[in-house]
């Protein structure tokens, strides 16, 4: 069920907004009379660079979503991942523990990880660390009461010389204190959380996930450049990935079972998911660091422009096009797309050639996301009953276009994960993931019936 044209409501709203590079999308949400009901949408150009202001477009869309419903909003709210969102780098103790689940956890709170180094810093890896601008740095090592000697070298190398930026410390708890000191003294921001690995095999993601939303509120986005003054940084909640977690995770505990986000992005594809293991799949998981059944992955080399190389090569090593004229055919739309991210689809083949890049894309994220590799035993997606499909290309394509590039959802059984046996798979046509991740912590039961009666189910290839 899709937004009413030009409703005008009478009941309490908020307006949730999402601040990208690229567009600013805007939905006003009732949270009064029938919470949770699509009032407006609304998506304008982000205004981001030298002497532009980001308020610029959030304001844009507010004002053309209030214009619609009338009144005025209860609130606004907002998140970002304008510039790029949040960089962060991970500073671990060893890299098939602490470093691995230092980043598991970024990238489940919304951060793009740029770098992740392990054992004891030297100049060289000050370095590196500083040559990846991160935007936040995550510091991790050893679990509560084991060995501190790597995370309080690393302490006093990061205050001597690393980067200028704030740092969330979520390593042994028992030398939380020091490190924090050490980091003070050199004039370093530092937020402090709980480990993210208090054992061996046992992660603890969310009070580090939470530290780090809380540093990119306050500390990150008045940096950004994108705005003078604290007005924007007011209004977001966090970065967007983040939010739009918060929006499965909540499905998931609503009862619906266990979810899957696939979103298509022109850079990147992101893939969310929110399961709940049966205690054989928990007790294979503890081997080394747990996995994390709520959580999302990012491919930085598959998208539908700015990465569209990378999917056709990705999809020749995951042996996904053996045919030679279909790999040149591709090989050239995709660079062709590369060099012109603005470039739009005009014609029937233009748009057939999307869809087909389209799926490779979601084929080999869904590969990397769920199947197993080296110590991670993989995540069963079987039981997923909720498919959500996001981005440009599902959002604006036909009922056949959209059913044929889902399909390898349920088929793909070649690519070592194990795929949805039954799933609803759906489409955010009206892309309200952040809104619902926006709405999820005061108005829960407004932000399950946003997603429940936003999403477009995705008839199958038979069109039934």
């Amino acid at each position: 069920r899709g937004p009413p044209a030009g409703a005008r409501v009478s009941s309490p709203y908020i307006v949730c907004v999402d601040t990208g590079s690229t567009f600013t999308k805007a939905a006003a949400v009732s949270i009064g009379g029938t919470p949770g009901r699509l009032l407006s949408t609304a998506a304008v150009p982000t205004t981001v660079g030298p002497g532009q202001d980001v308020l610029s477009g959030l304001d844009a869309a507010v004002a053309h979503v209030v214009a619609q419903v009338g009144g005025s909003p209860r609130e606004v709210r907002a998140c970002s991942s304008a510039g790029g969102g949040l960089r962060l780098a991970v500073v671990g103790y060893e890299r098939v523990v602490t470093a691995e689940a230092g980043a598991r956890v970024g990238l489940s709170a919304g951060a793009k990880v740029v770098h992740v180094s392990s054992g004891p810093l030297d100049r060289v890896g000050i370095a590196a660390l500083k040559a990846d601008r991160p935007d936040v740095v995550l510091l991790v090592g050893g679990t509560d009461g084991g060995d501190a000697a790597v995370l309080l070298h690393n302490a006093a190398m990061l205050a001597a010389s690393g980067p200028r930026v704030p740092y969330v410390v979520a390593g042994n708890v028992d030398a939380r204190d020091e490190v924090a000191e050490l980091l003070t003294s050199g004039r370093r921001t530092v937020v402090t959380a709980d480990n993210v690995l208090p054992k061996i095999g046992v992660l603890n993601p969310h009070p580090a996930r939470a530290a780090i939303r809380d540093v990119f509120v306050h500390h990150v986005i008045g940096g950004k450049g994108f705005t003078k003054g604290p007005r924007f940084a007011r209004l977001v909640r966090g970065a967007t990935p983040d939010l739009v977690l918060a929006g499965v995770e909540l499905l998931a505990d609503s009862g619906v079972g266990d979810v899957l986000l696939v979103d298509v992005g022109g850079a990147t594809t992101d893939v969310y998911s929110a399961i709940n293991p049966d205690s054989e799949e928990l007790a294979a998981s503890r081997e080394v660091v747990e996995v994390m059944w709520r959580g999302r992955t990012v491919e930085g080399d598959l998208g539908m422009r700015w990465s569209a190389t990378g999917v056709i090569e990705a999809a020749i090593t995951e042996r996904l096009l053996d045919d030679e004229r279909e790999r040149t055919h591709l090989l050239e739309a995709a660079q062709l797309r590369h060099d012109d991210p603005g470039w739009l689809p005009i014609t029937a083949a233009d748009r057939k050639t999307d869809a087909q890049i389209a799926r490779l894309a979601l084929t080999v994220a869904l590969r990397r996301h769920a199947r197993p590799s080296g110590r991670f035993p993989g995540r069963n997606l079987s039981d997923v009953r909720l498919v959500v499909t996001s981005g440009g290309v599902f959002r604006h394509a036909h009922n056949e276009e959209l059913a044929a590039m889902v399909a390898p959802i349920t088929t793909d059984h070649a690519g070592g994960w194990r795929v949805p046996t039954a799933p609803r798979i759906t489409v955010d046509r009206h892309y309200v993931m952040a809104a619902a991740g926006l709405l999820a912590q005061d108005h829960p039961d407004a932000a399950r019936e946003l997603i429940t009666t936003a999403l477009i189910e995705i008839p199958d290839e038979s069109g039934q």
